[in-house]
């Protein structure tokens, strides 16, 4: 365990290990942890991986896109969109659901395996990408590049 991290200490004197506070998503004053988001997205059965962020908009809500890696040859369509809408109404919050869905091919992660959330966070708010993460620290550096792309175009 680590500072930064929500943990739960049981009854029993045991501890529950939920995530990263960093990666706590709070939608109307329910705060989630992403990790949840994803074992309800994951899931679907054609779902193989996931990145969700909140992306604050003033005067808003807030935006909250999830993205996925899907099995080869799956297309994300209405139908999928909406399984996976469901499963994280059902599993995890209807607050939770997310604002859009996009298939991307791969979603980046650092050497040691972590998401990247905050520096795609960071990139969707406008953050110039080399000062979001240092790309000699991924796993998978062009992974970024849908996410640059997206904000160039938002």
């Amino acid at each position: 365990w680590r500072h930064g991290d929500w943990i739960e200490i049981t009854a029993r004197g045991t501890a529950v290990i939920y995530g990263r506070s960093d990666s706590t998503i709070n939608r109307q004053g329910v705060r989630m942890g992403t990790s949840e988001i994803y074992r309800a997205v994951q899931s679907a059965p054609d779902v193989l991986d996931a990145l969700v962020v909140d992306v604050p908009r003033p005067g808003t809500e807030g935006w909250m896109p999830l993205f996925v890696v899907l099995r080869e040859g799956v297309e994300l369509d209405d139908e999928l969109r909406a399984e996976i809408k469901r499963r994280v109404r059902e599993q995890c919050s209807p607050r939770h659901v997310p604002d859009e869905v996009f298939q991307i091919h791969e979603g980046p992660r650092t050497l040691s395996g972590k998401v990247l959330e905050v520096p795609v966070k960071r990139i969707l708010t406008g953050t110039p990408p080399d000062q979001a993460a240092s790309r000699d620290s991924l796993a998978n550096p062009g992974a970024l590049d849908y996410f640059v792309e997206l904000a160039a175009s938002r």
